[in-house]
């Protein structure tokens, strides 16, 4: 595949635009070193754009004074309540009540560690992020799935029975938000977050919900952020720009804690501070004080490739259901008509265990890296999750790839 180049009008608007493919492989990150360089990666959450110039700046400035010490300060959570006052009508943000973390992930396990007990259930909406599986495992706490609706909604029903059995599991349960939710691009509603907040009160969990997507959501929905509800006065929140300016590199996330929850975060050691990066402070909030005007062009990019990724699916992959996310810049695609097995590792000694079914199919075949559904949990066996956080080319060209994959292979398409 040829390079595509940006457009110089396009390239202005759209950040997603502006790097050339051989840019891009010039990137010593995860997403562009995993595969050999025939591969068009759509995996990992990372974009394929440029920093936002007021990070840049930031960081410039950061290096050119040499300050490179350690973190200090309220300025992180007080560019993020600006922003959430801004954006999603947030005006009381509680800096008082946040602290600085490593990373949302590692925010959830210490935070999961002040309200529950090893042994203690986590309750996750699957199918769902899968390190929420890792991490809950790692700390030794055990996951209760409440699976997914049809509509890949939360399902209440099933909610009010993971949150029986995490109960009678251990004396302190928990529940993993995941809020915009990943992978299925889904932005909850107020009204279902009042209902989660009604079914944690009546059961005695403990919600903790990462909004790590919060900035990502696109035209036709609304972010609520779970603290703002009603009944969620005992739970947490936990975000960065990590995922919203490609950030991950730049460590540093926010926890906060409701009115009623305060004094549990308060407990949270104090060399949980130590983990953040002073340059991902720094990053992180330049990000949310200056870096609008950059996230409004990728929200638009990012809107263009949703409604692109639909026109390809339909032209190139028909048989493949696109659930349209209302945030994130994920696709979750239903791939169960292609007739992939999704195997078991010990079905087939040598793949790895994050790598099977339709995903594995479209790296052996097209040479487009796909996360693999069946990963995520119960109801992702068959899927794929596409990161269409790309330029236009390289997504129409990976589309296109993946329907000569299945056209060649006419067993693969059932």
């Amino acid at each position: 595949m040829a390079s595509p180049a940006p457009d110089a009008e396009g390239s202005a608007r759209n950040p997603l635009t502006s790097l050339t493919l051989a840019e891009l492989r010039q990137r010593t990150s995860v997403k562009w070193r995993m595969h050999p360089p025939d591969v068009l990666p759509l995996w990992v959450a990372e974009q394929d754009a440029p920093l936002a110039p007021p990070v840049a700046d930031a960081l410039r400035r950061a290096i050119d004074l040499g300050d490179t010490g350690y973190p200090h300060g309220t300025a992180y959570a007080e560019a993020l309540g600006g922003f959430a006052a801004q954006r999603w009508g947030w005006p009381d943000f509680p800096v008082g009540r946040s602290a600085v973390v490593p990373d949302v992930m590692m925010g959830i396990v210490e935070l999961l560690r002040l309200v529950t007990d090893p042994g203690d259930a986590v309750v996750v909406c699957s199918p769902v992020y899968p390190p929420f599986y890792a991490f809950v495992g790692h700390a030794d706490r055990a996951v209760v799935e409440a699976p997914l609706g049809p509509d890949l909604r939360m399902d209440p029903a099933a909610l009010d029975e993971a949150f029986r059995r995490a109960r009678a599991h251990g004396p302190r349960p928990a529940f993993l938000l995941c809020n915009p939710h990943n992978p299925t691009g889904v932005v909850h509603r107020r009204d279902e977050l009042e209902a989660v907040a009604e079914l944690a009160d009546r059961h005695g969990v403990r919600v903790v919900s990462d909004e790590i997507h919060a900035p990502l959501v696109l035209p036709g929905a609304h972010f609520t952020p779970y603290l703002t509800v009603a009944g969620a006065e005992n739970a947490f929140a936990l975000t960065s720009a990590s995922k919203a300016w490609n950030l991950a590199g730049l460590k540093a996330a926010l926890a906060i804690a409701g009115p009623r929850a305060a004094a549990d975060l308060d407990r949270m050691p104090e060399e949980v501070s130590h983990g953040p990066s002073h340059l991902g402070v720094i990053a992180h909030t330049a990000a949310f004080q200056a870096g609008g005007q950059w996230l409004d062009l990728l929200l638009h990019g990012l809107d263009e490739n949703r409604a692109l990724l639909a026109t390809l699916l339909a032209k190139h992959l028909p048989t493949v259901t696109y659930h349209r996310p209302e945030g994130t810049y994920l696709a979750w695609l239903d791939c169960t008509r292609l007739g992939v097995a999704t195997p078991r590792p010990t079905d087939e000694p040598g793949v790895a265990s994050d790598l099977a079914g339709p995903a594995k199919m479209f790296l052996d075949r097209a040479r487009v890296a796909l996360s693999s559904g069946h990963v995520f949990g119960t109801g992702g066996a068959g899927f794929v999750r596409l990161n269409f956080a790309t330029s236009p080319a390289i997504l129409t060209e990976a589309v296109a790839r993946m329907g000569r994959a299945v056209e060649a292979h006419p067993a693969v398409a059932g």
